[in-house]
């Protein structure tokens, strides 16, 4: 299943690391981010029930999700921030994970024993695949008994913000890619008259243009490269090439691009994981290339250099593993 690639990558990593990556995690964009409150909101959360008289505590009573809310006052039983940043929210409340169809036959739907999985704005959480809704049931049944671990669900949180962010900024969300298209990271050359950065010049030329060949063919224009730390600008057909790219996209799509493109510094890699070109391992090593160069000279900084890795991996692999999975074949 596409979902053990995250799965695998989040086992591999110590809970304490966990913890330190989520709240270093590298979204530039922020646009798209589910969950994410308004500018006068007090805390950024996750919401899953919606009902005027909700109790604080978990309720047998109706078939919402109910989590113990830390605020008597809030109508509704939400994820705190904690979800985050790596903390574990209250205790496992339920013992059965499955999947249904919708009620009206379009899309599917998780069910935590008989209640139904709601989004932020307080409706049924509706995958557009059962393969989507069952990774997402994958990851609840994960939890354990002692307490929910909302950073081990990363395809939850991506589905949340496809379903509500994205409708609603898309045009944001695409005016930001394009604002920084013309940093992207795989454009950026190193000087080559150092001793210090003539081999990082080389392994770009190497690894980056064989990248650039396949824009220029894709989208039939040449990228232009450069060498100066406030980047160049890209030919205007290129630009309108890419921007009507994204614009014909649904968002689950767009969601998936946003998140690759924002951890990777790179929507060009992020276009190359959506039209097929790259793969999760050979992305990872075109994001961190001069890093790596680095590390083998100057040796790996633990909890620094590692943290970095198992965040990447990560970020770039569920976010593939959500591109696939949320697509109709």
């Amino acid at each position: 299943m596409a979902y053990t690639a995250v799965t695998k990558a989040l086992k591999t990593l110590n809970p304490t690391v966990l913890r330190v990556l989520t709240s270093q995690s590298r979204h530039l964009s922020g646009v798209a981010i589910a969950g994410q409150p308004e500018p006068d909101s007090p805390s950024s959360s996750f919401t899953f029930s919606s009902n005027e008289n909700v109790p604080t505590s978990i309720s047998n009573k109706d078939n919402n999700i109910y989590i113990k809310n830390p605020k008597k006052t809030e109508s509704s039983v939400t994820m705190p921030i904690s979800f985050m940043t790596g903390s574990i929210v209250g205790g496992r409340f339920y013992k059965k994970v499955t999947t249904r169809e919708a009620d009206d036959g379009n899309g599917w739907n998780v069910m935590l024993d008989y209640r139904t999985l709601k989004t932020p704005s307080k409706r049924p959480l509706k995958c557009p695949t059962l393969a989507l809704a069952k990774a997402i049931a994958a990851e609840w049944e994960f939890q354990q008994i002692d307490g929910i671990r909302p950073f081990t669900m990363p395809l939850m949180k991506l589905t949340c913000t496809a379903l509500e962010r994205v409708p609603l900024t898309r045009h944001k969300i695409i005016e930001y890619l394009m604002k920084k298209f013309h940093q992207d990271l795989v454009f950026c050359r190193a000087p080559g008259d150092s001793d210090l950065t003539s081999n990082v010049l080389g392994r770009q030329v190497e690894k980056l243009d064989p990248l650039l060949n396949w824009v220029e063919s894709e989208f039939g224009f040449k990228p232009i490269v450069y060498s100066s730390f406030f980047g160049g600008k890209q030919e205007g057909g290129l630009v309108d090439a890419i921007e009507n790219l994204l614009k014909k996209t649904d968002d689950c799509e767009l969601a998936a691009i946003d998140a690759i493109a924002a951890s990777a510094h790179s929507l060009v890699i992020a276009l190359g994981i959506f039209r097929g070109r790259l793969d999760i391992e050979e992305a990872i090593k075109l994001i961190r290339l001069e890093e790596d160069l680095q590390v083998d000279r100057w040796g790996l900084v633990e909890g620094g250099h590692d943290v970095d890795i198992a965040d990447l991996r990560v970020q770039v692999s569920s976010a593939t593993v959500f591109l696939g999975l949320s697509r109709k074949h």
